[in-house]
């Protein structure tokens, strides 16, 4: 969490109107340890096999044993705040906090310290920047669900999407940039850009659920900046369960390029902010390897983790909330 210095004070010695901005996260877990009650977390308490947590284990261990996710979360919270307080109106002062959905800091344990901090009002914001009931809506439910439990009347705005917020869309760009030029000069303009994203059940698609086309009109927004000559979109990171998730698969995907005789790919998990297990093992390792079996030269985009363009992002995403003047819309 960061906190803003106490002694900060208006003109005429009143202390300032302060607004709270949370941002939340999927949450990991800090050692292989804390692996097995993160998964029951993650489950609901549904029991899992042993096969499962082994797995899991396995993944974590190859990344370092551990998720980096809650401190890079932070280190996006405190860009934020630097992006939201250099430009507040007078007489307001900003504070970010983080709270987890499956690990520590958890959104029930953050909201006391929101609470006594003074906020008089909150806005919400998911790390995520598209829309699903099944993803972004939890978290909120989650924040419902501490301040009733607190019994706070606090003001809560909340942010369910930001998919085209244009410094985001800046920001992805840049990455893919900044990738392609690993590629040999002469071979940049026949790589293919697979755009992905974490896959979800598909029932969603019977709610109507707008995930499909949140995802459709960012990378759309990035296409129209970057005019790639050839690129497609995939999911990935679909979870061990029986039924139907959203595709085509990032490993099918890859199977089919190679089929069609391409040779360079990048991918862009324009679907993920920060490095994390479904980024660093997922992508660098389990796809990389299948990349190299099948004969593809796979790079992936930085992650934007706090890149300046991404605060600015989430910032402006925030003014737009609150209705403050020059504020980007999304």
């Amino acid at each position: 969490m960061t906190r803003m210095h106490e002694s900060h004070r208006t003109d005429g010695g009143r202390a300032p109107s302060r607004i709270g901005v949370l941002l939340m996260a999927y949450g990991g877990p800090n050692s292989l340890e804390d692996i097995p009650a993160y998964l029951s977390d993650v489950r609901g308490g549904r029991p899992y096999s042993a096969e499962l947590l082994e797995e899991l284990t396995e993944r974590y261990r190859r990344i370092g044993g551990r998720s980096p996710i809650v401190e890079l979360t932070r280190a996006q919270a405190a860009g934020v705040e630097r992006e939201l307080n250099a430009a507040a109106p007078p007489g307001t002062v900003f504070r970010t906090y983080v709270g987890m959905r499956h690990w520590h800091p958890y959104i029930r344990e953050v909201v006391p310290d929101i609470l006594a901090d003074g906020v008089e009002r909150l806005v919400a914001v998911v790390m995520a920047p598209h829309y699903s009931r099944m993803s972004v809506g939890a978290y909120l439910e989650r924040l419902d669900e501490a301040l009733r439990e607190h019994g706070a009347d606090l003001p809560v705005l909340t942010v369910e999407s930001w998919k085209v917020q244009p410094a985001f869309i800046a920001a992805v760009a840049e990455r893919i940039q900044e990738a392609l030029a690993r590629f040999p000069a002469a071979e940049r303009d026949r790589v293919t850009l697979v755009f992905t994203a974490h896959s979800l059940p598909e029932r969603i698609l019977e709610w109507g659920d707008p995930y499909p086309e949140e995802l459709r009109s960012s990378v759309q927004a990035v296409v129209a900046v970057v005019r790639p000559a050839r690129w497609c979109f995939a999911y990935q990171s679909a979870g061990a369960t029986a039924e139907p998730w959203l595709g085509p698969p990032l490993e099918e995907t890859l199977e089919a390029l190679a089929r069609d005789g391409i040779r360079h790919v990048l991918v862009v998990p324009i679907g993920f902010l920060c490095d994390h297990v479904e980024v660093l093992y997922d992508i660098d390792i389990e796809a990389r390897e299948l990349a190299e079996r099948l004969g593809l030269r796979l790079e992936r985009t930085a992650s934007l983790n706090d890149h300046p363009l991404l605060c600015r992002a989430v910032a402006d995403t925030v003014r737009a909330r609150l209705g403050q003047p020059g504020a980007a819309t999304v």
